[in-house]
């Protein structure tokens, strides 16, 4: 069945470009979901599209100017094709994007789901006018929400169960850029699970923007949508997305250890920074000793999890004697890797009222010592790995290398000699080492 009823059958092609996070490639996946049932093809390799999709993020400063390279790009590679900007960057600041020559429509979040029905005008299978209130779950508007349960790469689906932010922390710009929190509902949820497990899907990883507030206009709440998706058959594996460390409850936390079928021992929470006074000016809601009960509690109950951790360096408030402070907290967190964002000045946040600013040289030098740091913890993670036997649940075959890759159970990349007939499908290796040719790679032999 096509999108709406829409067909557009004269051959079109469309490539599709993504920057972000994991729920910006599930939207950008579902969107050429859409696109490809009204007939328009993935345009192959080398093959010169019709229409380009470009889904941006503007998370940063840094965020926006990779934004508008990859448009350019795109533009300048692609001069005969359609090109449509969507994404956050889009939503925020429309009319920078419209002034790049070669971009044909600047379609903001709230309206993502409509991009079919504007192509189909473009090429005149539709008038513009008769366009309906449809969207893909990627709107801004009170109450909206589509799930979506796109797949990633073969083996691996994001579900969309949440979006919208209502936090408003200092320094960010999410909650004018994807509006008020909303969710789905667990049937619905579960169904797209089941979907995906249909389609031959082995893992999902849980999305949204602050996928703990699942449930606040439904009356659900996260840790029972957990529960259901755990009796889906066929998913071997769920992950759990970035997660909110007031969010992410004891409860949920010795479930996973102690009961479920199929989540894994992998957490991505955010910290942001390691300094009470710091965490306060942001408008975060917690403090750094619930932060530390939460990483403490997941280490004792799964001593092998995978734990990222998202930091900022160079926040507006962060003093000398803070930074010296997060750091010494950061380094005593039993923690696996850090995801560091240098500080960025985004227009209209409150975060520019605050006082002592810090310095674009010292946040690039902040967060290159927390880079540094994180090097260290994974290194030491990786190298506690090393002899053991994990489950590990093949992706790819890594071209011209007689290898193939996948994740383990705790989120570990390994690369192991190719069994082609093991592919999308989960077993038993050794991880032997580091390896010293691909970054953040563990060697294995099967099992």
């Amino acid at each position: 069945m096509s999108t709406f009823g829409l067909r557009i059958d004269n051959g079109l092609t469309a490539a599709y470009f993504t920057l972000g996070c994991k729920l910006n490639f599930a939207e950008t996946s579902t969107i050429g979901r859409q696109l490809g049932e009204m007939g328009i093809r993935e345009a192959a390799e080398g093959e010169s599209p019709d229409i380009c999709i470009v889904n941006t993020c503007s998370v940063t400063q840094m965020a926006d100017k990779k934004a508008r390279t990859l448009i350019r790009r795109v533009v300048r590679d692609y001069p005969e094709a359609c090109v449509v900007v969507t994404g956050c960057y889009a939503q925020l600041k429309p009319d920078e994007i419209s002034r790049i020559e070669g971009v044909d429509l600047v379609v903001g979040n709230k309206d993502k789901g409509r991009i079919s029905r504007l192509l189909a005008a473009r090429f005149g299978t539709l008038p513009e006018e008769d366009e309906p209130e449809e969207e893909t779950g990627a709107g801004t508007e009170e109450g909206s929400f589509t799930p979506s349960c796109a797949r990633g790469d073969r083996t691996r689906f994001f579900l969309k169960v949440q979006d919208g932010c209502d936090y408003y922390c200092t320094y960010c710009t999410i909650p004018f850029a994807r509006g008020r929190s909303r969710s789905g509902r667990i049937a619905d949820l579960t169904e797209q699970a089941r979907q995906a497990a249909e389609e031959g899907g082995k893992e999902i990883v849980i999305t949204g923007v602050n996928i703990g507030d699942f449930g606040k206009n439904t009356g659900e709440s996260f840790f029972d949508l957990l529960k259901e998706l755990d009796g889906v058959e066929g998913i071997s594996r769920y992950r759990i997305s970035s997660i909110e460390p007031n969010l992410l409850t004891d409860e949920i936390i010795e479930w996973i250890a102690a009961e479920s079928r199929a989540y894994m021992p992998h957490f991505h929470i955010p910290l942001q920074s390691g300094s009470d006074a710091v965490l306060r000016k942001m408008n975060r809601r917690y403090d750094t000793m619930l932060f530390r009960n939460r990483i403490e509690k997941i280490r004792r109950l799964m001593p092998e999890a995978f734990i990222g951790v998202d930091v900022i360096a160079g926040a507006r408030g962060e003093t000398p004697e803070e930074w010296a402070r997060a750091v010494e907290f950061i380094e005593s967190l039993p923690v696996t890797r850090l995801h560091v964002f240098p500080y960025s000045e985004r227009p209209g946040t409150a975060a520019l009222l605050l006082d002592h600013p810090v310095d674009k040289n010292e946040r690039d030098r902040r967060a290159a010592e927390l880079i540094a740091l994180s090097e260290r913890k994974l290194n030491a993670f990786m190298e506690s790995q090393t002899g053991r036997e994990r489950e590990v649940l093949w992706e790819h075959e890594i071209k011209g290398s007689g290898l193939m890759t996948g994740l383990t159970d705790n989120y570990l990349r390994v690369a192991a000699p190719l069994r082609p007939e093991l592919l999308n499908s989960i077993s038993r290796v050794r991880l032997t080492g580091i390896d010293t040719t691909r970054p953040e790679t563990m060697t294995a032999e099967h099992v």
